[in-house]
Parts: C-alpha cells; structure tokens; sequence
C-alpha cells in the first residue's frame, strides 16, 4: 500500500496547489510522486516501490533529454521533457492502478474539469486531414455511383435484347433500386 506523507491533504489537491505555484501550469507526475512521497524530516522517500518508480522514472528523463540533445544540436535542444511526456513515463500500472498516485487517470478528467489545451494548428491540420478525406470519399461513392448506373444500363439493355429474341418468353421484372 502506497503511503503519501501529506496528512489530510489528497494528491489533487497537492497538484492544484503545486499548479498554483507554477504559475497555474500543471506539474508532472514524476515531481508530483516526488513531493508527496518524501519525508519532511529526512528528505527521502520511505516507501520503497515510490522510490524505484521515481528513480526509474529519473533515469529514464535524462536518458530522453540526452538523447534529444544528440539528436538536435547540443545549443538548440530543450533540457526539459514535456509534462506529457513525464507523466507517460512516470505512470506505470499495478493491478490496474497508478503507482503512487492514488486514483487519478487521464483517461477521462472529470466532467466539470476544461478539457485539455490543443494547438490551434494542430486542429487545423486534423481538420483538412479530414476534410480531404472526406473529399477523397466523395468522390470514390461518385464513382461507385456511376458505376452501377452503368450497370444497370446494360442490365436493362440485355434484358430488353432477350425480350426481343425470346418475344414469348416471360422474364422477371427487376426493380430499378
């Protein structure tokens, strides 16, 4: 069983609190599990899993930036991860459950919460993605549609061809739909 060091105070309310002194911006996981897990008087983190995942989850950050930096120029790349990319690292499943963190999920914030903040581009670019889609399908049923018109053309053609070779011939009559 997890153990947080924060009394009375719940996890939310430690990231509402530590959001307000980052400005209003949401903090990681990885910072988040760090101040509610450490001892205030021996300034480390007692539960021993907390600590694997947060010294994992620290490892793993550096691992990234570095490998950022190598990939981009060392004087252009950024040293911070972004806090998404943090928490995607820093939320590893027991059971089904966060480790660490109690019961918060990002899979569905609650109703009442303003949904997440997206890049305006970003949208744009989704939504010509899929009006050029939609297009692209517009036109594929266009063809379709031409296609079994043309069908039914000949199918009608042959049967009007029969008709007149087998005059006293009855022929089903196939509806037009």
């Amino acid at each position: 069983m997890f153990r947080h060091k924060l009394g009375a105070q719940s996890i939310a309310t430690l990231g509402d609190r530590m959001a307000e002194e980052n400005e209003g911006e949401p903090v990681d996981d990885l910072a988040l599990m760090k101040r509610a897990y450490t001892n205030k008087k021996t300034g480390q983190i007692d539960d021993g899993l907390v600590r694997e995942v947060v010294t994992l989850v620290q490892t793993q950050v550096q691992d990234e930036v570095s490998q950022l930096q190598v990939e981009d120029d060392a004087s252009t790349a950024s040293t911070n991860l972004s806090r998404f990319r943090i928490n995607k690292i820093s939320v590893p499943k027991k059971k089904g459950r966060l480790v660490g963190l109690d019961r918060r999920t990002r899979s569905v914030p609650p109703s009442s919460a303003p949904p997440p903040f997206v890049d305006p581009e970003v949208l744009t670019s989704q939504l010509k993605d899929k009006d050029d889609r939609i297009s692209l399908l517009e036109t594929q049923m266009a063809a379709q549609q031409a296609g079994y018109e043309a069908q039914r053309r000949l199918n009608q053609q042959m049967m009007e061809m029969m008709q007149m070779m087998y005059p006293n011939e009855v022929f089903p009559k196939v509806p037009d739909t």
